[in-house]
């Protein structure tokens, strides 16, 4: 479904962001011998927790996700403001309901792991739905947004893209609504 999974690796500790997005066999042979530890998730949509069941059926990782989106496995309940770890390294949870109710991203040392919620062009999809238009919009003005520009935006699909890049994008999005 060309999503995208990142591998955090901190000494031997993994920790990987929406783990059930791939082929349950390319994530585990990509963390190979590392301590497979958690698996932080962005949202609950089907195309990011297809093999998440296999994933942790198979490594015994921790899934830490909003409690606002339901997921095939149990999970470590996140909040806005929270922070997980990695062996040393610690990530800020940002809740940013829109896409889904419990949509989070995860900030670790300049870098955003922002699932569907922001994407290279625009925020992700809300079905035309505007509640959750303005949901992601505020997501968007209130949270990452005030990050600094030089921030890297990894997407769940697609794409990397910087703070800096979409940014200037705002009104124009807010215009189209979507």
């Amino acid at each position: 479904m060309d999503n995208n999974v990142y591998v955090i690796a901190v000494g031997d500790e993994v920790a990987v962001v929406d783990g059930g997005s791939a082929e349950a066999d390319f994530v585990l042979e990509t963390v190979g011998d590392r301590r497979f530890a958690s698996i932080f998730q962005t949202h609950n949509h089907g195309d990011h927790t297809t093999v998440l069941r296999d994933i942790v059926s198979s490594t015994g990782a921790t899934v830490f996700a909003h409690p606002s989106d339901a997921l095939p496995v149990d999970a470590v309940a996140l909040g806005d403001g929270d922070t997980v770890s990695v062996g040393s390294a610690s990530l800020r949870v940002f809740h940013t309901p829109g896409h889904t109710p419990g949509g989070v991203c995860f900030l670790l040392d300049g870098h955003l792991f922002a699932g569907d919620t922001l994407f290279p062009g625009g925020p992700g999809n809300t079905s035309g739905d505007a509640k959750r238009f303005a949901q992601i919009m505020m997501s968007l003005d209130e949270k990452l947004f005030t990050l600094p520009d030089d921030t890297h935006v990894y997407p769940g699909h697609g794409n990397d893209t910087t703070i800096r890049n979409e940014r200037p994008h705002l009104e124009e999005w807010r215009s189209r609504g979507w």
